[in-house]
Parts: C-alpha cells; sequence; structure tokens
C-alpha cells in the first residue's frame, strides 16, 4: 500500500501553509510527524486523506491520484481519525465502531457475521467492548478517543492515517493504543502514519519520522537520524539533551531547554 506526494502545494485560502512537499510513506512501516505547532502536519495529513484539497501538486494512493479516486475505493484502503472528530447525537459505541464497515457493504448494507465479528474485534483489542451499549455522550474524553480508534480499525484498511491518536488517553492509555497500533504493524503489516505531539513516543514506535517546520521538511529518516540535538534545534527552536533508552534502544529526549532569544531569533530567520 504506497502512499506519497509530488510537489505537493496546501494553502487556506491566499495563504500557502506547505508548497513543493515531496513525500513517500514506506509501505509496512510506522511513519510518525513530529513539529510544532502550525508548522502544517495535521494539514498534511488531511490532505494525503482527501480530507482538504490540495492547490498544486498531487497525492498518489498505489500509483492513483486520490482526489480522481471514489470516494469508497479510497475508504477501502485506507482509514483516517482526525485529531478532533464528532459524532452525530444518540449513538451508543456499536453503533458508531459500525460506521467503519460502511465501504465493505454492498445492497441494503446490513451488516454480516463477518461485520460484526471484525466490529466485536475492534472493541476488544481498544477496551471498549464492555461499553458497546453506552451512548458516546456519556464517554470520558479518553473512551471517546478509543471508540473512534476502533472504528478507524473496523475499517480495515492496509493503511491507517491518525492525527494525534493519544489525545485525551492518560499515560497507560497512550502507552496501550501505540503498542495496538505497532502489532497491527508487525502481524499484519499495515501501513501507519501518526501525526505525535510527544516526541519519545514518536521515537520509539516508528520506523521512519518526518521532522517539520513551517510547511517543510527538515529531516526524515530513522528515529537516530531525526532525532537529534542538531534536527531538535532546528525544528523546534530547543536546546535538547538526547540519550538512549535502556529498555528500547531508541532516541529519548531526556531534558531540553529554550535558547537565549538572541540565538532563538537566529534559528526562527535561518
Amino acid at each position: 500500500m504506497s502512499l506519497s506526494t509530488n510537489e505537493l502545494g496546501i494553502g487556506y485560502g491566499e495563504q500557502m501553509i506547505v508548497e513543493n512537499l515531496n513525500l513517500t510513506i514506506p509501505k509496512g512501516k510506522v511513519t510518525t510527524m513530529i513539529g510544532p505547532n502550525g508548522c502544517g502536519k495535521s494539514t498534511i495529513l488531511k490532505t494525503m486523506a482527501r480530507i482538504h484539497r490540495s492547490k498544486t501538486g498531487a497525492v498518489y494512493l498505489n500509483g492513483k491520484a486520490i482526489h480522481q479516486m471514489p470516494t469508497k475505493e479510497i475508504a477501502k484502503q485506507m482509514a483516517i481519525l482526525p485529531q478532533t472528530p464528532e459524532a452525530p447525537g444518540g449513538l451508543t459505541v456499536y453503533e458508531l465502531v459500525a460506521y467503519g464497515r460502511f465501504p465493505h457493504q454492498k445492497g441494503m448494507g446490513r451488516l454480516t457475521k463477518e461485520d460484526r465479528r471484525i466490529i466485536e474485534w475492534s472493541l476488544e483489542v481498544t477496551g471498549m467492548l464492555p461499553f458497546h451499549e453506552r451512548p458516546i455522550e456519556a464517554l470520558s474524553g479518553g473512551q471517546r478517543q478509543r471508540v473512534w480508534i476502533a472504528m478507524a480499525l473496523a475499517q480495515e484498511t492496509e493503511l491507517l492515517l491518525l492525527d494525534e491518536p493519544t489525545t485525551y488517553l492518560d499515560l497507560a492509555h497512550q502507552l496501550e493504543i501505540l503498542k495496538l497500533l505497532e502489532k497491527l504493524n508487525q502481524e499484519q503489516e499495515r501501513t501507519i502514519l501518526m501525526v505525535i505531539h510527544d516526541l519519545n513516543h514518536a521515537a520509539r514506535f516508528a520506523h521512519h519520522m518526518v521532522a517539520l517546520n513551517s510547511g517543510k521538511i527538515i529531516k526524515e529518516g530513522t528515529p537516530e537520524e531525526v532525532m537529534t540535538p542538531e534536527v531538535l534545534k532546528q525544528v523546534f527552536q530547543i536546546d535538547a539533551q538526547i540519550v538512549a533508552d535502556p529498555r528500547t534502544g531508541k532516541p529519548v529526549c531526556l531534558t531540553y531547554d529554550l535558547f537565549e532569544k538572541e540565538e532563538a531569533k537566529k534559528l526562527a530567520t535561518g
């Protein structure tokens, strides 16, 4: 399952956010995107999922320009979890997750035995099966986030795009969700692209990292290549100390500080 951009330009009105972006998401790997607020991470993700239309260039899914593909065909191959999804009022947990089966349904759109099996599996692995009859409105923020992830899993696509999937989750549930995504990648070879705010999570669970600032790729490569003091200096204007995680061997940002005002000004202006 290949996903790439070619000379992609994205903007709102007359303002361009991203220009001439060339990005290829490695097949069968976990890729994380990092960068400061407002750098274009979520905008790029939404454009790659065809939620937002590009001004120039194109996004290609398996070699086809995505804006020329039928919506249902895209939905069979790619699922996206936006940053702040909203559910229609009155739905139960089970009903919302069942929406993930829509691209695979035919005729009257009734759920098959296989649909129900996949829905229940999605609820079970996200820890939401005991809440399947509960209204969405009655859930906590973290529980709602897990239901949305369950719906994306129920869509059963080879490609998963997630924008801050650990939002609202406590530390234990953050790890549970990231480990679940890691397991899906390892056991089912699903290609996963995530925008992650936490740098250490981004490095720990990624094969490939993309560091962005001002709509441009500053550095991409392995976590060891991207999580360096030099790259984090360019991307976040911070003075970071990077060490190896004793459990995973992956790079970890142990501590960081702001640069003095004059140094930060030089970094911001290049």
